[in-house]
C-alpha cells in the first residue's frame, strides 16, 4: 500500500465516529421511511450524503413527487462545488482521473481534514486524498447499514433525537476547523462565522434556505478574501 495513502487512512480515523454515529443513524430513519436494507445500501453508495439522506427519507415520508426530491437534493449539495473549488488547486498537478475521484468522494467531513492540512501547510497528493477519501466512503456504507438492521427494533427513531445528529456532526467539524487554523486568528475567524450567520439569517427571509445558505457562504468567503487583502 502506497505510504501516502496510508496516511490519508490514518488521517480520516478521528472522523470516522462523526460518520459511524451519523451513518447509523441516517439507515433508521431510512427504515422508518420504509426503505428496504438494499434501498438504503444503495442509497448510501450512489447518493452518499448524510444531508441529502436524510432529506429524501423526510420527503418520501410525506410523499413528495420525484422531481421535488432531485431539486431539493440538488440544492442542498450545492456546497460540495464550492468545496471541491476551494480544493482544486491543490491538485491541479495531477490527473483528470485523480480529480474526478476526489470530487466525486469528497464529503463535508473529509474536506474539512484536508482544509485542516492545507491550513497547516503539509504536504498531501492525490493519494493521500483518496485514501482519507475511500475510507470515509467504506465506513459511511457499512454504518448506513448497521443503522438499516438496527432500524427494525426502533419504530419511532425521532423520539431519540436521530434526526439531530447531522447538525451535531457539523457543529463538532466547525469547531475542530476554528481550533486547528493556524493561518488566521481567532477574531478573524469569529468575525467571519458572525457575519456569514447574519446573512444568512437575514436571506432566509427572502429566498429558500439552501440557497441562502450557497449566496452566504460565497459572501462570507469574498469578505473573508478582502480582510485577507487589507491586512
Amino acid at each position: 500500500m502506497n505510504s501516502s495513502f496510508r496516511k490519508g487512512i490514518i488521517d480520516c480515523i478521528p472522523t470516522l465516529f462523526g460518520y459511524v454515529g451519523i451513518g447509523i443513524a441516517a439507515g433508521i430513519i431510512g427504515k422508518a421511511a420504509n426503505l428496504t436494507i438494499l434501498e438504503i445500501t444503495l442509497l448510501s453508495i450512489i447518493v452518499y450524503a448524510g444531508a441529502a439522506q436524510f432529506i429524501i427519507t423526510g420527503l418520501l415520508l410525506t410523499t413528495a413527487p420525484i422531481m421535488v426530491i432531485i431539486f431539493t437534493v440538488f440544492l442542498i449539495n450545492l456546497r460540495h462545488l464550492l468545496m471541491g473549488m476551494t480544493i482544486a488547486p491543490f491538485f491541479k498537478r495531477f490527473s483528470l482521473i485523480n480529480n474526478i475521484g476526489i470530487g466525486t468522494l469528497l464529503t463535508d467531513e473529509t474536506f474539512a481534514v484536508a482544509v485542516n492540512a492545507f491550513s497547516q501547510q503539509k504536504t498531501i497528493d492525490a493519494n493521500w486524498m483518496h485514501g482519507l477519501n475511500i475510507t470515509a466512503y467504506l465506513v459511511w456504507i457499512m454504518s448506513c447499514i448497521t443503522g438499516a438492521i438496527l432500524g427494525n427494533w426502533l419504530p419511532d427513531p425521532y423520539q431519540f433525537g436521530f434526526d439531530f445528529s447531522l447538525i451535531a456532526m457539523f457543529i463538532g467539524l466547525l469547531y475542530l476547523q476554528f481550533i486547528n487554523d493556524k493561518k488566521h486568528s481567532k477574531l478573524h475567524n469569529l468575525f467571519v462565522i458572525f457575519i456569514v450567520a447574519i446573512l444568512m439569517i437575514f436571506l432566509m427571509r427572502i429566498m429558500i434556505p439552501e440557497l441562502a445558505i450557497i449566496v452566504a457562504t460565497l459572501l462570507g468567503c469574498f469578505i473573508g478574501v478582502l480582510i485577507e487583502k487589507c491586512k
